[in-house]
């Protein structure tokens, strides 16, 4: 898996951050108060990340994610007021409740002992990350963003969003290394589909939320561990083999 690899880059929320379910819960929350105390039996975290694939080529896909939400639910406030109520509602999870997958850290930190340039490739957006690195201390004590992550791209940094390869692409170009020299982990179809598009190798931590894609993730990877102690054990093998 790291035979010849220089460069690993990490999604953020549901691969390194266990977050996915909170921003299920943020958006369980935001839906009510958009459709005045109502909500279907919709999957929330399916329902957006399939909104997000469908603008990845908007200027702002969660601002026209919030459009959705307004249409769907009748509201009658802007979607820019929805997305600034999404994040008002968000900040107190984002600042102390979201933690790194168990283990995430150890991996983070072996593979930069190692020797791996380590890179975050995220969706998420500037304000969000922001959070993670200054604010919350569950992030900050156990392997600080800053200290471990050689760039951190967030979605700010590209104008199309994931499936679009284009992040991929700019890592690539600001570090001057060949896609066989790199690995990318994700955790989700949309994320493993944007390697693939990147032609880029894959690796994929199991998150729950993501159990509706599991088949199509697993063909569209070359490897899948079930968490980050089943990751640590095998690169640990891997590189020592190889020593």
């Amino acid at each position: 898996m790291l035979k010849d690899k220089k460069v690993i880059i990490f999604d953020l929320d549901g691969t390194l951050i266990d977050s996915i379910g909170i921003w299920n819960e943020i958006d369980k929350e935001l839906i009510k108060t958009v459709g005045n105390g109502s909500i279907d039996k919709v999957d929330i975290g399916k329902q957006r990340d399939e909104k997000l694939k469908e603008y990845s080529k908007c200027e702002d896909a969660y601002l026209e994610y919030c459009g959705f939400l307004k249409e769907k639910y009748h509201s009658k406030i802007s979607k820019e007021e929805i997305k600034k109520l999404r994040y008002e509602i968000a900040d107190n999870y984002l600042r102390t409740v979201i933690d790194y997958k168990p283990n995430a850290e150890k991996v983070l930190k072996y593979l930069k002992e190692k020797g791996f340039i380590l890179i975050i490739a995220s969706t998420t957006n500037d304000h969000t990350i922001e959070n993670y690195k200054n604010d919350n201390p569950n992030i900050i004590n156990k392997a600080n963003i800053e200290d471990i992550f050689s760039l951190v791209y967030s979605k700010g940094a590209v104008k199309q969003l994931k499936p679009n390869p284009e992040i991929h692409y700019k890592i690539l170009k600001e570090l001057n290394v060949d896609k066989e020299e790199c690995l990318i982990i994700e955790d989700s179809l949309i994320g493993v589909e944007t390697a693939n598009n990147a032609d880029i190798e894959v690796a994929v931590i199991y998150d729950k939320y993501s159990d509706c894609n599991r088949e199509e993730i697993n063909k569209l990877s070359q490897y899948q561990f079930k968490d980050y102690n089943e990751m640590l054990n095998y690169i640990k093998n891997e590189l020592e083999d190889n020593q």
